[in-house]
């Protein structure tokens, strides 16, 4: 048997299982919606937005507008307040 004749077999298989479950057959429903919907991770950018971005920053940084920090823990006490 190939790879994928055994992959079917054993999805079909565990599938039948499941099937004879209510509760099971439901989070599978539940899931399988999930995966063919999934949400837009709106933290994503494109590559160009990411470079657009890193431009802006260099050129606060030139105006003087960035963020220093004087320790770690500063810097961690200002990312933790965000």
């Amino acid at each position: 048997m190939n790879s994928s004749a055994v992959f079917d077999a054993t999805f079909m298989q565990n599938l039948s299982l499941i099937a004879q479950d209510e509760n099971l057959a439901r989070r599978l429903v539940r899931y399988v919606s999930k995966l063919a919907h999934p949400k837009e991770d709106e933290t994503r950018m494109t590559e160009q937005e990411f470079f657009n971005n890193i431009e802006e920053a260099e050129k606060q940084i030139e105006r003087g507008e960035g963020i220093t920090f004087n320790s770690i823990e500063d810097m961690n006490l200002w990312l933790s307040r965000l």
